[in-house]
């Protein structure tokens, strides 16, 4: 279809007119529930909703996206890619082929598939078109497990006797728990007391509240669902594509001294390298990043529910395909309703207890890029959150005086109009920079040097001399609300993560997430410069700030 008025500059021309109209009668059959759908003009570029006459208004105005030629977010199929999807198609059964070590496509010729000699009329194919003929029950955009079994069984019926589909849903199910996509549900506390989990696992009761197990009838008040990474470490190696990027951060990265373009260029990385030889020899060794968040799954910000996914992500990676959300593992999927808070270590550790066998003793992986079998290792490198998560986490409350875990007990702190403030800043410029000596900024010249870097034997001291403190949120917990000791600093606990051997020497453990940085930041600064109501730091209260410190 011609659609060579979309570049036309002259929108009051009858050609771009009929073809604006064109696009609205298609556009039209793609409305939601609003009478709203994509805008294609050059603003908003099919990333806001709008209504009909007034996606009109813009494309006769502002004029139509050059480069939209194939309407695809207005459910137009693109014809030009189905090469790009069968040769997509080839990549996957390849790859599948690698993984598996097995030709499950292989049905032989089906040339008799269907019996010419089979009655047209027979009772048994007068059901299924009777069957066919009945809606599928009161589902709309889902699947049932029934109706996925009657689908089965129909295609057992057209294909060849002997041949290789699975009988029903469950079969399916335990076939792809075979190649590692398989998830484990793990009984929880009704406190977040404890897992009833390893040696607890038949308990039916808390070991550590005695809360029952069950809210009747084997239906547990929670559930944590845990998905092993091993299966799925070892399918990174089965395919020859993802084999060989899993060198790249050794042998396709260039080494630019100064330059930070992949973890590997980073102290961190480097410093572990050269603690643990042996694992660093290897380059498939894998180095994880944990990250986790919380979310509300509704949708509805007005349902409190907070859940929680633990994720790794493999740097072993190049950075463009680090960031690909197909090469995300999913871990664990935490429950709410209430976030985990201080209770994050009890959810942590089956993964914890996988981790530590990755770590000592590794697992049989194949190598499809080499053709051979070897001893697969990996560890965790960091973690990445925003504030909140830093917290659960490291186990350091990242509230009050003392809210820097790598400043510990030298946190620069102040205190105005009854808020704590962070200032200091200051040190860490040089010690001879005209800036330490002005008082502009907070009244005061600044002669102290940056916080002491502090070394991981002192942390374990920090840690050591902790109270101990019960997990869970139990009524009868009497440590809930604990106060700390001054001794403890702002230690909430000392957490799991330091149960892999290897935690207490890593030089950088905890990341912040940029994009809660980011975006916080720049809010502020551009509310401020806008002056936006209700956004803007430039307020009564901040003036009576800045007075006060100067």
């Amino acid at each position: 279809m011609d659609r060579s008025w979309i570049s036309n500059p002259d929108r009051i021309s009858a050609e771009y007119v009929a073809g604006v109209n064109q696009f609205l009668q298609i556009a039209r059959e793609t409305v939601d529930a609003t009478g709203c759908t994509l805008c294609p003009c050059k603003n908003c570029i099919n990333r806001v909703r709008r209504h009909i006459g007034e996606i009109k208004r813009h494309l006769l105005h502002q004029g139509f996206l050059s480069t939209y030629t194939v309407w695809v977010e207005h459910d137009e199929v693109d014809y030009s890619e189905e090469p790009a999807h069968e040769a997509c198609a080839e990549e996957m059964e390849e790859a599948f082929h690698d993984a598996t070590r097995d030709h499950y496509f292989d049905i032989g010729s089906t040339s008799d598939m269907l019996s010419p000699e089979q009655p047209a009329g027979s009772e048994r194919y007068d059901n299924l078109f009777e069957q066919l003929q009945t809606p599928l029950y009161d589902v709309l955009n889902k699947w049932t497990d029934r109706s996925f079994d009657m689908l089965i069984k129909l295609l057992q019926e057209v294909l060849p006797p002997g041949n290789r589909c699975p009988d029903s849903y469950y079969s399916t199910r335990k076939m792809l728990c075979d190649v590692g996509l398989g998830y484990e549900q793990i009984d929880l506390c009704k406190y977040d007391c404890s897992l009833f989990y390893g040696e607890y696992s038949t308990d039916q009761d808390c070991h550590v509240c005695g809360t029952s197990r069950y809210i009747r009838k084997k239906i547990p008040h929670k559930r944590l669902r845990y998905f092993p990474i091993t299966p799925r470490l070892k399918r990174l190696y089965s395919s020859k594509s993802t084999a060989t990027l899993m060198r790249w951060h050794k042998e396709g990265r260039v080494v630019e001294p100064g330059v930070l373009r992949h973890p590997a260029d980073g102290e961190a990385w480097q410093n572990f390298d050269l603690l643990n030889e042996n694992f660093a020899s290897d380059p498939r060794s894998i180095r994880l990043g944990l990250a986790s968040d919380g979310f509300n799954p509704f949708g509805n910000m007005s349902t409190t529910y907070s859940m929680w996914p633990v994720v790794l992500i493999p740097y072993n990676l190049p950075p463009w395909k680090i960031a690909a959300k197909t090469n995300y593992l999913l871990s664990l999927l935490i429950p709410g309703s209430k976030s985990p808070t201080k209770d994050f270590d009890v959810f942590l550790r089956p993964l914890i207890d996988e981790l530590k066998v990755l770590w000592n003793v590794g697992t049989d992986c194949f190598d499809a890029h080499e053709g051979k079998r070897f001893k697969l290792f990996a560890y965790v490198i960091w973690t990445v959150s925003d504030f909140p998560a830093y917290a659960y986490l490291s186990g350091w409350s990242t509230q009050g005086k003392l809210a820097c875990l790598v400043c510990l007990e030298d946190t620069r702190h102040m205190s105005i109009r009854g808020k704590q403030c962070y200032m200091g800043h200051r040190c860490f410029l040089e010690a001879d920079h005209p800036w330490r000596n002005r008082k502009d900024f907070d009244g005061t010249v600044e002669v102290r040097p940056p916080p002491r870097r502090f070394e991981s034997s002192r942390i374990l001291a920090q840690l050591d001399a902790i109270s101990p403190r019960q997990p869970g949120k139990a009524p009868s917990n009497l440590s809930r609300k604990r106060k700390r000791l001054s001794s403890e600093l702002n230690w909430l606990k000392k957490s799991i993560l330091f149960k892999l051997p290897y935690w207490s020497s890593l030089k950088l453990r905890h990341n912040l997430d940029v994009m809660h940085i980011e975006k916080n930041v720049c809010d502020n600064i551009v509310g401020t410069l806008m002056d936006i109501e209700g956004k803007t730091k430039d307020t009564l209260k901040a003036r009576m700030d800045l007075k006060d410190l100067v």
